[in-house]
């Protein structure tokens, strides 16, 4: 079983993108690894498949709803895949050292965040890192 990133994303028409023209796309195309895109939009429980709302303390601009998000999750690893990063300029920085160290492992799942952030009651109560 090759290594796998499993990417939480509102755009999953993005990937590979880049990464297919690259030494990772070398690697996804000799099988290497695998790339699994989850859509979070198809999480959302209205008609309208909301993904957005504003933050629950207040301030500016909307954060993803934490019941999607937490959902997403929740289906990105029911299989025990781990760990479960959230990429964010707040956070710790992916560096070689980092990579490193995920790929070690069976695989990560990523969740890439949109508008102003994640609600930070998702993160805290996942451990995101």
């Amino acid at each position: 079983m090759s290594w796998t990133a499993r990417i939480l994303t509102l755009f999953p028409e993005m990937f590979p993108g880049p990464l297919g023209l690259s030494l990772a796309g070398k690697a996804l195309e000799r099988g290497d690894w695998t790339i699994e895109t989850i859509d979070i939009r198809s999480f959302a429980t209205d008609k309208h498949r909301t993904v957005d709302d504003t933050p629950f303390g207040g301030g500016p601009g909307m954060v993803m709803r934490p019941d999607v998000v937490d959902a997403a999750l929740d289906h990105a690893t029911r299989d025990g895949l781990k760990p479960a990063i959230y990429l964010t300029p707040r956070g710790r920085v992916l560096d070689q050292a980092l990579v490193k160290e995920l790929s070690a492992g069976p695989g990560v799942v990523i969740l890439c965040g949109r508008y102003e952030g994640l609600d930070e009651r998702v993160i805290e109560a996942r451990g995101l890192t």
